[in-house]
Parts: structure tokens; C-alpha cells; sequence
């Protein structure tokens, strides 16, 4: 069985990334959104595991010191991080890993899996980002605000991806997405152990008489 890849995927807030990764996994076999540790209290709905694996501040801390995350992050008062093993583990049995960070945490994970794939998605302009974030109708003015500066610094880490995306289109979008991990499936090492069989099948036939 070949391996997985693991894929970041980077977006500004209101760039459309939860909508295009949630469809993503709907169209595709083999494909896996890793889960995170917090230690953030649990919300109406949520559900340990699936949503975040949810554990205390003192196991948080001594996983840090373990070196059991990829990346992980404080976010004012609750910790973020992402399991090394868990990914592992989900990598060696074959599945595609979908990691939904931000760039500081992309680079965490790139010094730590060189072997990573990138994606950075946009939106076609500063006005439509202005107007999602709007049409959300949760935030105040000043939250817009803040919210449309935390993405253009975000947006100025593009360059440190593999891939670029831009949801003009949401179906184009997710074509582009579609493609990217299709491509990848076929390059030459996990084609290798794919094809393994049809390529000794191939080669041994040259060997043959006419």
C-alpha cells in the first residue's frame, strides 16, 4: 500500500476554504481532514474527536514537551496543535491528510514533513472578501476591520505555497482543488507501488519472444 500525502491548506477568514475542504471531501476516496487537539472548553454539538480532541491544559503542555505536534499555536487563552503520530498513522494507511492551518503553522509542519503539499486559496478581490465577511452578518464593524487586516497579513505568506487557488467560481474552485490532489496521486512513487504489478507485467514482457 503506498503512502498518503499531507496537504495544507491556507486561507484568509472569508476566503471560502471550510466550504471548499468540506466538498472536497465529499468528491474524493481516500481523503482525510485531521482532527486537532485544543484545549479550548467544548461547544454545544461538539463531539470529542471529530470535531477536536479536547484535553486539559497540563496534557496539552507536556505533549508540547514530547514533541508530539507538527505545529501548534496559542490562541489567546487555549492551545491549538496537531498530532504527529495521528497523522502518521493515517499517512501509512494510505489516506491524503488535509491539515487546515495558518501559515505560521504551515511552517511549522514543512520544516517537520519536507514532503508536504501546500495550498493557499484567495478570493478575486479585497471587495469580495469585504462582502462575505459582511453577508455573515455575525461581526460588528470593527470585528470587519480587524478581521480584513488579519487577512492581508495572512495573504502575504502566498508565496511560501506549492499552489495557489483563487474562489472566484466556488465549482471552479474546487476543480482546481480536485485537480491538484488527483495530479499528485499520480506521480512516480505512490504510482510505483500502485502499478507495481503492471509494471513487472510490462518490463518482463520485453524480455520475451516476438
Amino acid at each position: 500500500m503506498s503512502k498518503g500525502t499531507l496537504y495544507i491548506i491556507s486561507a484568509p477568514s472569508g476566503a471560502g476554504k471550510t466550504s471548499l475542504v468540506a466538498r472536497l471531501l465529499e468528491t474524493r476516496e481516500n481523503l482525510t481532514v485531521s482532527v486537532s487537539h485544543t484545549t479550548r472548553a467544548r461547544r454545544p454539538g461538539e463531539q470529542d474527536g471529530i470535531h477536536y480532541h479536547f484535553t486539559d491544559a497540563e496534557t496539552f503542555l507536556a505533549m508540547i514537551e514530547d514533541g508530539a505536534f507538527l505545529e501548534h499555536a496559542r490562541v489567546f487563552d487555549n492551545h491549538y496543535g496537531t498530532s504527529r503520530a495521528a497523522v502518521q498513522e493515517q499517512l501509512d494507511g494510505g489516506l491524503d491528510v488535509i491539515l487546515e492551518i495558518d501559515w505560521q503553522g504551515a511552517r511549522q509542519v514543512r520544516k517537520l514533513m519536507p514532503g508536504c503539499q501546500s495550498i493557499f486559496i484567495v478570493p478575486p478581490s479585497r471587495a469580495a472578501l469585504e462582502s462575505r465577511l459582511r453577508t455573515r452578518g455575525q461581526d460588528s464593524d470593527q470585528v470587519i476591520e480587524r478581521r480584513l487586516g488579519e487577512a492581508v497579513k495572512e495573504i502575504e505568506h502566498h508565496v511560501e505555497y506549492d499552489y495557489l487557488v483563487v474562489n472566484d467560481d466556488f465549482d471552479t474552485a474546487l476543480g482546481d482543488l480536485q485537480s491538484i490532489f488527483r495530479a499528485n496521486r499520480l506521480t512516480l512513487r505512490p504510482q510505483l507501488e500502485r502499478q507495481r504489478a503492471l509494471l513487472a507485467d510490462l518490463l518482463a514482457s520485453g524480455t520475451g519472444k516476438a
